[in-house]
């Protein structure tokens, strides 16, 4: 499926915004996943709603959101893009004193909403980071990867589970 001609490159070679004006608006979805790492004391904390902060995941998913509709402003060459749907969703992994983030974009137009689901599972994870880092300075967020795609004319992509505990 990959192509060998570079799409952000124009024929001399300089960067450029690809153009998207006649490509057909098609229904686009894209779904982005994260894990925050913690340690049990912390998620604890976390899943007690005891952060010194606040409502950790409230103000994490709000600001994925965010996060989402920002994205043309912080990815050069991306293209603004009218969401119809931007969502982020939590999952506590007990077993593995864990968070996990789901973040998914939708729209219908010429391009897609990869990078605006991607941009909104950092944002969400970053935000936990900065929440509890009074608590705990070596959180790692790992493990980000696109989960889903579908619209246009690559098609759909489906991610396997991944090999890994939690």
């Amino acid at each position: 499926m990959a192509s060998d001609k570079l799409t952000h490159l124009d024929d001399t070679g300089r960067v450029h915004m690809v153009d998207v004006g006649g490509k057909g608006a098609t229904e686009r979805r894209a779904v982005f996943e994260c894990r925050v790492v913690l340690a049990p004391e912390t998620y604890r904390l976390l899943k007690e709603q005891g952060m010194p902060k606040g409502d950790v995941l409230t103000t994490a998913r709000i600001a994925g959101i965010q996060g989402a509709k920002q994205t043309a402003s912080l990815i050069p060459l991306c293209h603004p893009v009218g969401l119809s749907y931007a969502d982020v969703r939590f999952s506590l992994l007990d077993e593995a004193s864990s968070l996990r983030i789901e973040a998914e974009a939708r729209t219908t137009g010429p391009t897609g909403v990869e990078m605006e689901a991607l941009v909104a599972a950092q944002t969400a994870a970053m935000t936990v980071y900065d929440m509890c880092k009074g608590v705990q300075r070596d959180i790692e967020i790992t493990d980000c990867r696109l989960k889903h795609k579908s619209g246009g004319r690559s098609g759909t992509y489906e991610a396997g589970e991944p090999e890994r505990p939690g």
